[in-house]
């Protein structure tokens, strides 16, 4: 990130970036090349100076400085791994195979089936800092098998809704989501063998390749005898991870008070008591 650079880009957020931050980062973008070869070997040498798209974002490997969102995404690999250059090197690398791999393209283009899919997640509204808010709504179909018995479908429509709602994300003005998951008419019964993997490995997806890409994540309308389910999160997850995490009351009063500390009543929904679109 040369100084003297005329093309050299800053926004909002690089501007925000710590003195320890940028250091780390000047030496994240210096190992770019090597990070590309790594991730696409067939591509041979071309793969050091050939630009990737990650998130809608253009990475040059040779000069990434030039964009400010490029310098964003990749500060994300940083931040996930406490700026230690080696590990998030190793993960920018396993990200981009592993998009491969599962063929996010292929992903996204998928037709999956709208009595299926069609009522478990919305991508509505934004926070007071201009960052999307995602719900996802676990009992928005009563057919659990249907749902939940091809965990690789699953798997395939939950990435591809999660890349969805990155689209929303600019990387200049807010660089995180907030998701509200509603678990209102979810219950025992509905935590099958399928349904348990399918979320174990969701888990891990969005934990190893989609890195600080949370704001807040509000669980709302828990039933009481699922509510041990927020707290094993503890055990798993990275205590700073699980520090954005809430669980909210089932009444539409507290429901809209805890999401309207951060999202205008204008843009809750009206069934989380706001005055924001149903759908």
């Amino acid at each position: 990130m040369p100084s003297e650079d005329p093309v050299e880009e800053e926004n909002k957020l690089t501007i925000q970036f710590t003195d320890e931050e940028i250091d780390a980062l000047k030496e994240f973008m210096k190992r770019l090349p090597d990070i590309f070869a790594a991730a696409y070997p067939d591509k041979g040498d071309a793969a050091k100076t050939t630009p990737i798209v990650l998130w809608n974002v253009s990475i040059d490997p040779v000069r990434p400085y030039r964009s400010a969102k490029a310098k964003v995404v990749l500060m994300k690999f940083l931040r996930a791994r406490n700026l230690n250059v080696d590990d998030a090197a190793a993960m920018l690398t396993n990200t981009l195979k592993w998009r491969q791999e599962f063929n996010i393209e292929a992903a996204l283009e998928e037709k999956y089936p709208e009595e299926v899919f069609g009522t478990l997640g919305y991508i509505s509204g934004r926070d007071k800092e201009c960052r999307p808010v995602v719900y996802n709504v676990y009992g928005g179909n009563k057919d659990v098998n249907a749902v939940f018995g091809d965990v690789q479908r699953f798997l395939r429509w939950r990435v591809a809704f999660m890349e969805k709602s990155i689209e929303h994300i600019d990387f200049e003005i807010a660089d995180q989501a907030v998701q509200v998951h509603d678990y209102l008419g979810v219950s025992m019964s509905s935590r099958t063998p399928e349904a348990k993997q399918a979320a174990s490995q969701a888990s891990k997806i969005f934990g190893d390749y989609y890195p600080e890409l949370l704001y807040k994540k509000f669980f709302i309308n828990v039933p009481t005898l699922m509510s041990f389910i927020f707290w094993t999160f503890k055990a798993i997850l990275p205590a700073k991870t699980f520090a954005k995490m809430s669980v909210v009351g089932t009444s539409t009063n507290s429901i809209r008070d805890t999401l309207g500390e951060i999202i205008d009543v204008k843009e809750i929904p009206k069934r989380y008591g706001g005055e924001g679109e149903e759908w």
